[in-house]
């Protein structure tokens, strides 16, 4: 069985129901269990308990909110640990151009330097998901396919 973490943190609850979305996707993948934790409640030391990290956070400035960068921050003790395991990223934000993919790219950085492996897609929201405010039926879609692809990624290689 593959576990998969999906954390966020998220000030309007829009984050909060992207989050929501890719669990539904990631549910629907057999072999794989799915919990969500806000990331104030995550523990980095945790991290290593999983095969699949998803997470998500608004967009503030081009980049991953304070409170995710922290948790990348405290994770420094894991560096490593956490080589194989698959990563994936999603955002919301205020208005189109504002730094979503950036924001995406920023915690893809993170899985990347832990040794993650990350899945792109050829298809719409290359990096991952991005919603403009609360998420539409496009975001909806691309929550929903992230969730899967993590999933369907970490059973084929954890479960």
């Amino acid at each position: 069985m593959a576990k998969i973490l999906i954390t966020y943190y998220s000030r309007s609850g829009n984050t909060a129901k992207m989050a929501e979305l890719v669990a539904e996707g990631a549910r629907k993948v057999k072999g794989a269990e799915t919990i969500i934790k806000k990331v104030e409640d995550t523990d980095a030391e945790s991290l290593t308990d999983y095969d699949a990290l998803l997470a998500g956070s608004p967009t503030y400035y081009g980049q991953m909110a304070a409170q995710v960068k922290d948790l990348f921050d405290r994770s420094v003790v894991l560096h490593g640990q956490l080589e194989g395991k698959v990563g994936g990223a999603f955002t919301s934000a205020a208005n189109l151009g504002g730094g979503n993919e950036t924001t995406i790219l920023s915690i893809l950085q993170a899985m990347l330097i832990h040794g993650m492996i990350v899945q792109g897609t050829s298809q719409r929201d290359h990096y991952g998901p991005v919603a403009i405010g609360a998420p539409d039926d496009r975001a909806i879609g691309e929550c929903r396919k992230l969730g899967r692809n993590v999933a369907e990624l970490a059973v084929r290689l954890h479960g």
